[in-house]
């Protein structure tokens, strides 16, 4: 590991990686894309159209079955990447794993070794200024009561990694699982209370819920490093997410409420694969599409 570190920060030059703080400039966002919504393309189709498209950022998501799953994204794919995205001036301000906090032992074993894994790829990608990484929780709502000391042992083990790895988790609340509302994603942080643990944002979860999107940024952004953004549809019973734009999110009135709680930091596109598993889903039209719906609305907020 040490050589693979020295081999990149040597023969590339991290100095010349654009940064997150250029990107997100004081008192603003940037628009980035979720590479979760392109699977089909290959990760250097999929930056070069999320460049060309507009975005400043992109999220790699080191799911099973991705391009840039930790054990097929090899030395020398992570080095040709860093090399596109200076190239491109794209900068990667997060790494979505899929982890669990009910899991079983053994899951959990290897929950933490995707943690270690996922730290790896984060100080491959930019030594000076690695990535966060974001997941969900897992669960069921109605589980809750009976999970919820269980989860917080799981999550004291995550930080404990993270802590030691120097990296940052940060944990979304699901509308469909245990860790569903802004109160319980709270309780689980004031629970461990490390700094390692923090918050992905993503407003859709809670739209579903009838959860007011003030009330949901108040409790929520000031623990924030990172938002994914989608529309959806339905209720927490029976819900279908959606691209942004085809739902009723006001995402003026988004901006604006970012830029009142002082968010400054990347906005992400999640395509669910609710959307991305249907026949016929095209990933670069959706980028396009969801560009144009959030860069029209972020400049009239302003």
């Amino acid at each position: 590991m040490t050589t693979r570190r020295h081999f990149l920060h040597t023969a590339l030059g991290f100095a010349a990686l654009p940064s997150f703080a250029r990107a997100a400039t004081p008192g603003g966002v940037s628009l980035g894309f979720s590479l979760y919504g392109m699977k089909t393309l290959s990760l250097s189709e999929a930056l070069k159209t999320c460049a060309e498209i507009g975005y400043a950022n992109v999220e790699l998501a080191l799911n099973a079955g991705f391009p840039s799953e930790p054990k097929v994204f090899t030395a020398e794919a992570r080095a040709e990447a860093v090399k596109q995205l200076a190239a491109l001036k794209l900068d990667v301000p997060c790494l979505m794993v899929n982890l669990s906090l009910t899991a079983d032992d053994k899951a959990h074993a290897l929950n933490l070794q995707s943690i270690k894994d996922a730290a790896q790829v984060a100080r491959d990608m930019n030594a000076a200024q690695p990535p966060i990484m974001e997941t969900v929780c897992g669960g069921k709502p109605a589980t809750w009561e009976q999970q919820k000391a269980g989860m917080v042992e799981r999550l004291k083990s995550w930080a404990e990694v993270a802590e030691k790895e120097k990296t940052t988790i940060a944990i979304k609340a699901h509308v469909g699982s245990a860790v569903n509302s802004p109160e319980r994603l709270l309780w689980l942080l004031e629970q461990v209370k490390s700094p390692a643990i923090q918050v992905t944002y993503d407003y859709s979860h809670f739209e579903l819920q009838g959860i007011d999107m003030e009330e949901s940024m108040k409790l929520l952004l000031p623990r924030t490093k990172f938002i994914h953004v989608k529309d959806a549809t339905g209720d927490a019973a029976k819900f279908q997410f959606l691209l942004p734009g085809e739902g009723k999110t006001d995402y003026v009135k988004y901006f604006t409420a970012l830029k009142q709680h002082g968010y400054a930091g990347p906005v992400v596109v999640e395509v669910s694969g609710q959307i991305f598993n249907k026949p016929g889903y095209d990933p670069v039209a959706a980028a396009k599409k969801c560009h144009g719906v959030l860069a029209g609305a972020l400049a009239k907020a302003g």
